[in-house]
Order: C-alpha cells, then sequence, then structure tokens
C-alpha cells in the first residue's frame, strides 16, 4: 500500500520560514515517491493566483515556484474553498492544475488508512 501525505499551508509571507518548511517537505516526499496532497489555507491562498509564489523570498530556501510546480505537476494542489472566497479568488483565477475543494475533501484526504497529515 503506498503512504500518502497530506500537508496543510496555513502561513505565507506573514510565516515565511513555516511556509517553506510545508512546501519543501511536501516536495521532499513527492520526490520520494509518496503521494502528497497539498492544501493552500489562510494566507498560503494567494500562491494560487499566478505570479504570487514568485514574490516569496527567503534566504537559504528553495524558490517556492519552482516547489509549486513539482507538486502540481506531480501532487495535487488545493485550495481552500472558504480561504479562497473570504479573499474573492475564483477557479478561473488560479494556476491551471489547481483545484479548490473544502474541509470534506480535506478530512477524507487526511483519514484515509494510508495517509500522515501534516499542518503548517
Amino acid at each position: 500500500m503506498k503512504r500518502s501525505l497530506v500537508v496543510k499551508v496555513t502561513a505565507g509571507q506573514d510565516a515565511p520560514e513555516r511556509c517553506s518548511q510545508a512546501f519543501t517537505v511536501a516536495s521532499v516526499a513527492l520526490a520520494s515517491g509518496v503521494d502528497v496532497s497539498l492544501w493552500l489555507t489562510g494566507e498560503s491562498s494567494w500562491f494560487a493566483l499566478p505570479g504570487r509564489a514568485a514574490e516569496f523570498e527567503l534566504p537559504h530556501a528553495a524558490p517556492l515556484p519552482d516547489l509549486l510546480d513539482a507538486l502540481i505537476a506531480g501532487g495535487r494542489v488545493t485550495l481552500c474553498t472558504q480561504c479562497a472566497a473570504r479573499r474573492e479568488i475564483t477557479g478561473d483565477d488560479v494556476l491551471p492544475g489547481i483545484r479548490i475543494a473544502g474541509a470534506q475533501v480535506f478530512v477524507q484526504e487526511a483519514l484515509a488508512d494510508d495517509a500522515q497529515a501534516l499542518v503548517y
């Protein structure tokens, strides 16, 4: 049975080290063959928009756009429904490959038998 990792990122520019750690852990897991689902919530919601990840800077950290591109290509990236609504972000606004879904989907993924959930 293949293990899966569900990572919920609540931080963005407001807590750059925590944000970067979440993207890095998710990307390393993906590169290791783990099924990865990354959830953008709270301030990280903005990274679902084109160009926003490129604005993120943290010394000695992997570039956020590269990590996000890899996660979109090889895993699943989801923008929280309520977080998107609070920021007036719609499905037409987000990067290709990012879906918008709610808590029910997160709970399903996090409670799957083979899943490990992390919140940053």
